[in-house]
């Protein structure tokens, strides 16, 4: 799993992402919101949602070439506030995904593309070039 610090506030974050995802043509197939669930519970948490999306276009082929990357698919990213001031973006990074099944060297390009997106978009400091 790779974590990064996002420049902008927990709401923003979340807001700029889903703008991002839909901007590209990927649909958000879900959000998680795990905060709310552990109000409904009775139960304290900072803000925390996983986003769930992806585009079928680029998830199909994986599936067709190796069908357990579908425990994988549609990708996730964790967005969370740390309680502090500081707001954080979660994944695991394609190549991870790509090892973790048979799938062919390199065909997880598509998903790295994604995850670079979501660094671009929360100007995320440090993350790699």
């Amino acid at each position: 799993m790779e974590t990064y610090p996002s420049r902008y506030d927990f709401p923003r974050t979340v807001e700029r992402l889903l703008a991002a995802f839909k901007d590209k043509g990927m649909t958000i197939f879900a959000r998680i919101d795990h905060a709310e669930a552990a109000r409904n519970a009775g139960l304290a948490m900072p803000p925390t949602q996983v986003l769930i999306y992806g585009n079928p276009k680029g998830g199909t082929p994986l599936m067709l070439a190796a069908p357990s990357v579908a425990l994988d698919l549609p990708l996730r990213v964790l967005v969370r506030d740390d309680g502090q001031g500081g707001t954080w973006v979660s994944f695991h990074a394609a190549a991870e995904l790509e090892s973790a099944h048979p799938l062919p060297a390199g065909s997880a390009a598509p998903l790295a593309a994604a995850q670079r997106l979501i660094l671009d978009t929360v100007g995320a400091q440090g993350a790699p070039g």
